[in-house]
């Protein structure tokens, strides 16, 4: 003997009805923003400090750059400790520096910017080498590189 369709109707109504009481029953939580999903391979330790600076845009003149750099500690390029961990630097185009920081997404390439852009932002650049005593960036924006070219930093002595 099968149940009068009805039933069967009164029968979903009443599951349905029990799974929205029960869902309603619940409060939503809050959300809570993504903290970066990125490493940070250079300290600020690490880059604090005078730096001579001077850049190339031909791969063939970066050994003559990095002797240039080598002259710049005349005139420091000066890179402090930011409030909260990071670095001063400056961005592209900015009279005033910015706190950066290096981040990378495991295993890719290293950058240094802005905390709160993902790694490889626009306005980024590209660690190409870091020694501790040298350190080479490159602009992410196709643009800002071509103006200022690829970056040579290497530590003036104390």
């Amino acid at each position: 003997m099968t149940p009068p369709p009805r039933f069967g109707r009164i029968l979903v109504a009443g599951t349905l009805a029990g799974l929205l009481a029960a869902c309603a029953g619940q409060q939503p939580r809050a959300v809570t923003p993504a903290a970066p999903q990125y490493s940070s391979p250079i300290t600020a330790d690490q880059v604090v400090g005078k730096w001579g600076l001077a850049a190339y845009h031909r791969p063939d003149d970066a050994g003559r750059t990095e002797a240039q750099a080598r002259q710049g500690c005349r005139q420091p390029y000066v890179i402090n400790r930011g409030q909260s961990g990071g670095f001063m630097m400056y961005l592209a185009d900015q009279s005033q520096p910015s706190e950066v920081v290096s981040k990378q997404i495991p295993p890719g390439p290293t950058f240094i910017g802005l905390p709160e852009d993902a790694p490889g932002s626009e306005s980024d650049r590209e660690v190409l080498r870091f020694d501790g005593n040298i350190m080479v960036l490159r602009w992410v924006d196709k643009e800002v590189a071509g103006r200022y070219g690829t970056m040579v930093y290497v530590r003036c002595p104390s």
